[in-house]
């Protein structure tokens, strides 16, 4: 699969946040339309079909982001 560039994902998501931070889903068309094509791009850059699976992919793939997995901890 190929996998979109970090700093494409970064924008992307940076985009989408400040969208639905401003509630662009009850915006003119025109925002709202900008929303859809965010969420389809960033569902095809991360091979998901959900907005919010999209997130969580492109978050994990970005430079610095680890899984949470604590089974390496010392109990």
């Amino acid at each position: 699969m190929l996998m979109a560039h970090p700093a494409v994902l970064a924008n992307l998501m940076e985009q989408y946040d400040t969208l639905r931070i401003l509630h662009a889903e009850n915006g003119d068309e025109e925002v709202q339309q900008r929303m859809q094509d965010i969420a389809y791009t960033l569902c095809v850059s991360t091979g998901t079909r959900d907005i919010d699976s999209a997130l969580v992919v492109a978050r994990h793939q970005l430079p610095g982001a680890r899984p949470l997995d604590d089974s390496v901890l010392a109990t």
